[in-house]
């Protein structure tokens, strides 16, 4: 037979548990709201870095940051870069998912094997808007040699979508690699590259005619320092909410 005395212990016993609970959150919130500071300050880094580069535009060949294992000296993941070679008579890459302007699309890479260089390069032609039925004309033929220059830079961040579709390469009828997330050592198997691709891609000066719609945004189209900052605050304002809302029911549940 339960007694007065179990009743006020089992009560005690959820009250406890609903303060580690909150206590929890708290704790959880503070840390989204720290993640997403680091986050901003992240990105500010590379935008002073990509800017610099931008800036000087000094070309550095090719050939050899394709076969670099790293970035420079420096650390700058982005390099100004200039070069000759050919593109490979390999299925076109396409990644997905790539807003432009508010518009759904496609970023078109193909894969490029500068001169004197072991390792191919994939370099981005551009953005492509997605027609309803989501099929793209075929991409042209990019016969002989090229010289092209733009910024070395690291793939596109993975999005929020990869969680769900994964990042496996799908490939489509016409042949082409459909990606959700850009590994370049996934895509290098997929095309059967012995040598490999570059960690990093080639984002094309928009000043080449050859390709689509482009810019040398490195944040292309992800979420700007200052969005991190403010969605900090709403973590942090909702911890500091949820911390007294708890002081006050504490204090009426021991009135």
């Amino acid at each position: 037979m339960r007694t007065p005395g179990d009743a006020i212990g089992a009560t005690g016993v959820k009250r406890g548990l609903l303060y580690l609970l909150a206590l929890a959150c708290i704790l959880g919130f503070v840390r989204l709201g720290f993640w997403q500071l680091h986050r901003a300050g992240y990105k500010e880094a590379l935008l002073a870095r990509s800017r610099q580069v931008l800036d000087q535009r000094r070309a550095q060949p090719l050939a050899a940051l394709a076969d670099a294992t790293r970035p420079d000296g420096e650390g700058n993941p982005y390099a100004w870069t200039a070069g000759s070679g050919h593109f490979l008579p390999l299925p076109v890459v396409r990644l997905d998912n790539q807003d432009r302007g508010g518009r759904p699309g496609l970023r078109i890479y193909r894969a490029f094997q500068p001169d004197a260089a072991k390792h191919a390069v994939l370099v981005e032609l551009g953005w492509r808007p997605l027609p309803p039925d989501r099929v793209l004309p075929a991409e042209p033929v990019l016969a002989g040699n090229w010289r092209v220059q733009g910024l070395f830079a690291p793939p596109p961040a993975a999005g929020l979508q990869w969680l769900l579709g994964g990042d496996a390469i799908q490939r489509q009828p016409d042949g082409s690699l459909l990606l959700m997330r850009l590994d370049p050592a996934h895509v290098a198997a997929a095309l059967g590259l012995a040598n490999g691709l570059a960690p990093r891609v080639l984002r094309l000066d928009p000043a080449i005619a050859l390709g689509y719609a482009r810019d040398l945004d490195v944040l292309g189209g992800a979420m700007p320092p200052e969005r991190h900052r403010g969605y900090a605050v709403q973590w942090f304002g909702m911890a500091f909410a949820l911390f007294i809302v708890t002081i006050v029911v504490s204090r009426r549940k021991r009135t």
